[in-house]
């Protein structure tokens, strides 16, 4: 029952319970038992936030990142995430390197992008562990490694990333610091291919033609 959950949540927050904030702020995010209202959920997240509660801290990143309830700030995404981050919230991990890597909000910095990514693909975060395989490709913010890129490559294939799994069909399909393999190359081809990734459906029509 979410109208009676806010009701609880309601006074233990005004009270100062961070985890009530939190989740308070997370009803009215949502609409849940509430009409939606991004700017009462941002005051709850705050709160929590300033409270240490991560969560809240990511949740808040979020929001000044996209603009909802807020005027959208990077800066403050990147204050925020950081917070979160540093607690070893693996989502904040991951989008504070995606801030890092395209320089929104903060100096670009492909080493510490590839710092957040690891802490984040480490955690199993399936799009980290895709972007790190794209930084260990590319040579970006680290020393280029293919078999790092097949590492972390396949930790988020077997996830079900598509684009990871495209990546690491090339790289079969290639021999690239792996054996040559069109086997495994339509394998992960058709795994991409059936989730709509046209390059992998591309490839694999040319592997079968």
């Amino acid at each position: 029952d979410y109208n009676t959950a806010v009701k609880w949540y309601t006074m233990a927050a005004e009270q100062g319970t961070a985890d009530a904030q939190y989740n308070l702020g997370v009803m009215y995010h949502n609409g849940r038992g509430v009409l939606q209202d991004y700017n009462t959920a941002l005051k709850w997240y705050t709160l929590a936030a300033e409270q240490g509660t991560a969560d809240a801290q990511y949740n808040l990143g979020v929001m000044y990142h996209n603009g909802r309830g807020v005027l959208e700030d990077d800066k403050m995404a990147v204050k925020w995430y950081t917070l979160a981050a540093e607690q070893g919230n693996a989502k904040a991990q991951y989008n504070l390197g995606v801030m890092y890597h395209n320089g929104e909000g903060i100096f670009q910095d492909n080493k510490m992008a590839v710092k957040w990514y690891t802490l984040a693909a480490e955690q199993n975060h399936a799009k980290a562990q895709y972007n790190l395989g794209v930084m260990y490709h590319n040579g970006e913010g680290v020393f280029q490694n293919n078999k790092m890129a097949v590492k972390w490559y396949t930790l988020a294939a077997e996830q079900g990333n598509a684009d990871a799994q495209y990546n690491l069909g090339v790289m079969y399909h290639n021999g690239e610091d792996v054996l040559q393999d069109d086997k495994m190359a339509v394998k992960w081809y058709t795994l991409a291919a059936e989730q709509g990734h046209s390059k992998a459906q591309y490839n694999l029509g040319v592997m079968y033609h």
